[in-house]
């Protein structure tokens, strides 16, 4: 029955009807039980032999990798990516090899997923998403109740970003290349002058529109401060505009 359990919701997944997270009223909520059954999967799944030519591959049988047709409307371009089982990709999107996206991941339509990235499990991407190459998005399934993290519409991604612990990115952000944004990492808003950290829950929210860049700011105090050490701290250094958007902005013949 467990197993019957997590394959229906492997269906639902997949289609888009079940999701790991939604939102609610303008808020975020994570939905705690379809990470329990996921869950389940691993610890009832056997390891197997999925090995592909010279290449050898063990994992359990519960989670493959997720098979896709014609029909589907996703195009996987060759090279070596991998979407695992129960993770739902719209129509329109687009996988740049070699890319990783995992169980429980949600990637909305007209999205692109370059090269050498990370959809981690359970992440939730909107639409018209550029997830620059060699980008992460941490995955998020335990604990059960935690948010993973969210990346909401129209939103750019840099090269060799982390984006971590249940971060939201709100819609039409632009996270510039090389930023890495988790929950205890505050973010310093030039704009207004103001550091925003974690809410109580301890998710980071990156505001509407925001561009962040990667930044420093000096130590306080003691001997790091004596010696001149910064730390690491994304910047806001603007919120977006008409060139802003010229300049991340997808080119259509791509598609």
């Amino acid at each position: 029955m467990q197993l019957d359990r997590f394959n229906a919701l492997v269906r639902d997944l997949e289609s888009g009807k079940v999701r790991v997270a939604e939102k609610t009223n303008g808020e975020w909520k994570v939905n705690s039980w379809v990470k329990e059954v996921i869950l389940e999967g691993f610890r009832y799944g056997k390891l197997t032999d999925m090995s592909q030519g010279q290449f050898s591959f063990y994992d359990k049988d519960t989670i493959p990798a997720r098979k896709f047709t014609p029909e589907d409307g996703v195009r996987i371009v060759p090279g070596g990516s991998a979407v695992r089982t129960g993770a739902y990709l719209a129509p329109s999107v687009i996988v740049m090899p070699p890319s990783y996206i995992n169980i429980g991941a949600y990637v909305d339509s007209d999205t692109m997923i370059d090269s050498h990235a990370l959809v981690g499990s359970c992440a939730q991407v909107g639409k018209h998403v550029h997830l620059s190459a060699a980008s992460q998005l941490g995955g998020v399934l335990e604990p059960v109740g935690a948010l993973p993290v969210i990346i909401e519409d129209n939103v750019f991604i840099g090269g060799n970003c982390g984006i971590y612990e249940g971060t939201i990115v709100k819609e039409n952000a632009v996270i510039a290349t090389g930023v890495i944004i988790n929950s205890s990492t505050a973010i310093y808003d030039a704009t207004k002058g103001e550091y925003i950290r974690a809410n109580a829950a301890g998710q980071m929210i990156v505001p509407e529109g925001a561009v962040v860049v990667a930044g420093s700011r000096p130590v306080s105090k003691g001997p790091g401060a004596e010696a001149g050490i910064h730390i690491y701290t994304p910047v806001i250094v603007k919120y977006r505009d008409a060139k802003t958007a010229a300049s991340v902005v997808l080119e259509d013949l791509l598609r």
